[in-house]
């Protein structure tokens, strides 16, 4: 199982530079950051700073949307990191959340991902599409490539991930909401008549390294209730889509019955303030808590179901320690 990290890109930007090049020191896999311009900074230009000072890792969003940039900007943006750096990066997208909801927008359709992906993945690859009635390419691409993994958590939305994604990237790390949706999006595949093992699967979440202590464990679970709050937001979707009595694990929407509104001003935050409604229970199943014999019993879990990543979110107030802890004693056991 590779380990990749996800990164705010909470200034200075040359702290969360500095975290990704220690993660590539170390091994991780890939490093992700935040893509939502108006709560963060803009993540490309420090991308592009991380690809330069590292020498392994693949980099990317976790996740863009279709709505809030162009998408032959977005391609063009990959296709010119990969001319920079070799091809080193991915894209991760979604129907948005944070980046367009603080300004009143609304997630875009099923059906717009769907050509956004198409359009993103070919471009960046130098192939010629069609685009708005216009026949285009980018003339200047040789040898780019670029994987599209979706991010997803309906039932439609892992069909489509099923049908046209290189990759499927569920943020949460319940086991069963895992093993659930991994099948779904394998079926939905086969179903295409792709092959369904073609697919990467990445469950990312927060990790939070503490002692086995009680006290140490409900400290980390107050630095992660962001976490529940982040995915109640997309539970709650998928209640008003499909009610009450939605056809997904009953572990990925109870849990919001108290859920009264969401704040953006704090998304993503460890001082959210309107987080309580998530128990500590359900941050046990989605997130991992503890010392590094739990995160690693966890993650071998994941991959038995199939996971090929496991990604850090790394929001909370030991980032360093984490980092250290899954470098130097967690990802050797995992080798």
């Amino acid at each position: 199982m590779d380990i990749g990290v996800v990164l705010q890109t909470t200034p200075p930007s040359s702290r969360v530079v500095d975290l990704a090049v220690r993660a590539d020191g170390y091994g991780f896999s890939h490093v992700w950051t935040f893509d939502s311009h108006i709560l963060w900074p803009e993540p490309y230009p420090i991308l592009s700073q991380i690809l330069d000072r590292t020498e392994r890792v693949v980099v990317g969003p976790m996740v863009t949307n279709p709505e809030t940039r162009d998408w032959t900007v977005t391609a063009s943006l990959f296709a010119t990191l990969n001319e920079m750096y070799g091809n080193r990066t991915i894209c991760g997208i979604g129907r948005g959340d944070s980046a367009v909801r603080v300004t009143n927008g609304r997630p875009s359709t099923l059906a717009t991902l769907r050509d956004s992906v198409e359009v993103i993945r070919s471009l960046a690859a130098g192939e010629e599409i069609d685009y708005r009635g216009s026949t285009i390419r980018f003339p200047w691409v040789d040898g780019s490539s670029l994987d599209v993994w979706i991010a997803a958590y309906g039932p439609r939305a892992l069909a489509l991930t099923g049908e046209v994604a290189d990759g499927f990237i569920l943020q949460v790390a319940d086991p069963s909401i895992a093993a659930w949706t991994i099948a779904e999006v394998r079926a939905a595949a086969a179903a295409a008549g792709r092959d369904p093992e073609s697919l990467t699967i990445c469950v990312a979440a927060p990790a939070y390294v503490t002692e086995d202590d009680p006290a140490a464990r409900a400290h980390a679970r107050d630095q992660l209730r962001w976490f529940g709050g982040m995915v109640g937001n997309h539970a709650a979707d998928i209640v008003e889509r499909y009610g009450e009595s939605a056809p997904v694990p009953r572990e990925l929407t109870e849990f919001i019955a108290g859920r009264v509104g969401y704040d953006y001003s704090t998304h993503g935050r460890a001082e959210n303030d309107h987080v309580g409604f998530v128990a500590d229970e359900v941050l046990d199943r989605f997130c991992l808590i503890g010392p590094v014999d739990d995160h690693v019993r966890r993650l071998k879990g994941l991959a038995e179901l199939g996971v090929d990543q496991f990604a850090i979110y790394l929001q909370h107030d030991a980032n360093d320690e984490t980092l250290r802890r899954y470098g130097e004693e967690i990802l050797p056991r995992l080798a």
